[in-house]
């Protein structure tokens, strides 16, 4: 075995995280969170609705929680979704809320890395991008390249971002709450399609089983410890770039430790807002993300699916 090889193989057998890293066992109930506000999305608004979501979803203080996931030597990555511009991308808001909360429990600034596929991306998106010196990190996969093994597993075989790969030892997965043209919806397990070098490949069939698939690679699965979909604006059509005739200020953040559990939730809200706008389902629109339903399944066991398995809270 050359050392490619080896980094390989010890990539894809990571071992699992203790305590709250452990991921959603499928077929165990899973929390969703929905925090709504009203009015004000500036960087204190949105701070209030993630310490309430983040409270209600692990039963704690705020503080306490975010000291028990990251700490000093955590390198965390914060996965944004930038492809829609200003417009319909993670917004600077949440991510300064989280970065400040990641500072508080013990991370230094530089651990902490905002990144999306490309440098061009963060900044169409209102981010000033930044590598090195003793302040947060905002960098694209373009700046340091992909790691040089092509890794294939289950139905994906794909070079996957530095970033993921050899810098951060935690993620939070940060993605948007709107529709998606191919495959139905873009929610938390397809924002990983920003790590890899060839996304193109996987829209056949409306991204099933292939977005299920790549979620199941160890190194997304357990360093994600939490994801939190901004649905601060959503969009219900159109997607994935911005189109404002449809989108809704939904004000919320949604936030869950089962990304399936999550974006089952956030495809709920969206065929809920396309029928009050009279548009057809998206199984009758022919891009019905049953990829989310193959990610619950028994080969994937990433998360569930049932909505009997999930308790959705609105606070």
């Amino acid at each position: 075995m050359d050392r490619r090889d080896f980094l390989k193989r010890a990539i894809l057998g990571a071992a699992l995280g203790p305590g709250l890293l452990r991921p959603t066992i499928a077929g165990t109930r899973s929390r969703v969170v929905v925090s709504v506000g009203k009015g004000r999305l500036d960087e204190g608004a949105v701070g209030v609705l993630l310490d309430r979501g983040i409270e209600v979803l692990f039963g704690a203080k705020a503080k306490d929680v975010w000291q028990e996931l990251f700490g000093p030597g955590d390198v965390v990555g914060l996965k944004v979704n930038c492809l829609a511009g200003r417009g319909m991308s993670t917004r600077k808001e949440l991510v300064g809320a989280v970065a400040r909360r990641l500072i508080s429990a013990g991370v230094r600034p530089e651990d902490i890395v905002i990144w999306d596929r490309a440098n061009a991306d963060l900044r169409k998106a209102g981010y000033r991008t930044n590598r090195g010196g003793n302040e947060l990190q905002c960098y694209g996969t373009d700046e340091v390249g992909y790691y040089p093994a092509l890794i294939q597993h289950m139905s994906v075989g794909s070079l996957f971002s530095r970033i993921l790969i050899e810098q951060c030892t935690k993620v939070i997965n940060l993605p948007v709450l709107k529709d998606h043209g191919i495959c139905g919806v873009t929610l938390g397990m397809k924002n990983f399609f920003g790590a890899i070098h060839n996304p193109n490949k996987y829209h056949d069939n409306a991204g099933d089983p292939y977005i299920a698939d790549l979620n199941t690679l160890p190194f997304i699965r357990q360093k994600t410890v939490l994801t939190i979909l901004d649905g601060l604006l959503a969009q219900y059509e159109g997607g994935p770039p911005y189109m404002p005739q449809w989108t809704w200020p939904f004000g919320a953040l949604l936030l869950s430790k089962d990304v399936v559990a999550l974006d089952y939730t956030g495809w709920q809200i969206i065929e809920k807002k396309r029928a009050e706008k009279g548009l057809p389902s998206l199984r009758e629109a022919g891009r019905e993300p049953l990829y989310i339903l193959t990610a619950a399944d028994p080969q994937h066991r990433l998360g569930n699916a049932d909505p009997s398995l999930i308790e959705v809270i609105y606070v």
